[in-house]
């Protein structure tokens, strides 16, 4: 007879060392196409990354058996990524209805297919939330990374070609995302004693939270201070000081409303892509917040006119 057992949980350690094998992989990854300074590079590493975290959330609802529309979802992650890159590749920007055109069509084709199915209460409703909430969730937010890599001056001057101030403005970013999880993680697994939100997230503390804010404030900062000619659209240091703030507490934000779709959906990682941290989803919930909110603090603040 099968021994039905579960195996037991990796330790600490283990998911430390995972983690952090993972992180540097990561980074070595990201660091290749910084480099490069290939926009195709950069948009392909944002487009693999928004595919397979759209492919993880339709595959959570389907193992919690929540309806939705799966293939029509994934189609449209990749139309509006592919309608959203070609204009950078060219070395234009992409036309400004794309976004209102993209939510339309998810709303409108995702009541369509339900017109297929009779109707079952809330379930119907539900198929159609579920499938305009994985585009807009994922798709819709985490490309505002792309965005930001062309919304500085220069950053469409060359075709082909990523400016320095927009490869360094996305790696800041990256920076102060990822620095803000990994101080919240350090700080919460040697210090934390204080639930922060226990009926969401039982991992979070306040003192992590408190690690989370000073990482990011370090990352920033610390970039800021390095590569002051690259980030000079940034202005001044209180603009610098103020976004770590801002974007600190929307990663936290962003990586709880994850915790949020998988408690409710019963998942404890989004996929096994990458060990110790989970899959695409886990890696860019955070960034799928604070890209966004950076994006429009540049248009509105800092280049009105760009």
């Amino acid at each position: 007879m099968a021994d039905s057992t579960p195996p037991p949980a990796p330790s600490k350690t283990i998911v430390f060392v995972r983690r952090t094998a993972s992180t540097l992989s990561l980074w070595a990854l990201v660091s290749a196409v910084f480099l490069s300074h290939r926009s195709w590079a950069f948009l392909g590493l944002i487009g693999i990354l928004t595919i397979v975290a759209t492919i993880e959330y339709f595959r959570m609802l389907r193992a919690a058996d929540v309806r939705g529309f799966p293939r029509f979802g994934m189609l449209l992650a990749v139309a509006y990524s592919m309608a959203l890159y070609l204009p950078f590749l060219a070395g234009n920007q992409p036309p400004p209805y794309l976004d209102a055109l993209a939510v339309f069509i998810a709303l409108a084709g995702a009541f369509t297919l339900q017109l297929r199915h009779a109707v079952r209460g809330v379930e119907s409703l539900l198929a159609v939330a579920a499938t305009v909430l994985g585009f807009v969730y994922i798709a819709w937010l985490f490309n505002f990374s792309a965005r930001l890599i062309f919304a500085v001056p220069g950053g469409l001057d060359l075709p082909g070609r990523v400016s320095a101030s927009g490869a360094f403005l996305l790696l800041w970013l990256l920076a102060v995302t990822k620095f803000t999880d990994m101080g919240a993680y350090i700080t919460g697994s040697v210090f934390g004693r204080h639930k922060m939100i226990p009926h969401i997230s039982p991992g979070k503390t306040w003192e992590g939270f408190g690690g989370a804010l000073f990482f990011s404030q370090l990352a920033g900062c610390g970039l800021y201070a390095a590569f002051p000619a690259e980030l000079a659209f940034f202005g001044t240091w209180a603009h610098v000081i103020a976004l770590g703030f801002l974007l600190a507490i929307l990663a936290v934000i962003g990586d709880l409303a994850e915790s949020v779709v998988k408690r409710a959906l019963g998942a404890k990682d989004s996929g096994r892509m990458l060990p110790g941290i989970g899959g695409s989803l886990d890696l860019i919930d955070s960034v799928c917040f604070t890209a966004p909110a950076l994006y429009f603090y540049l248009k509105w603040f800092l280049l009105p006119e760009a």
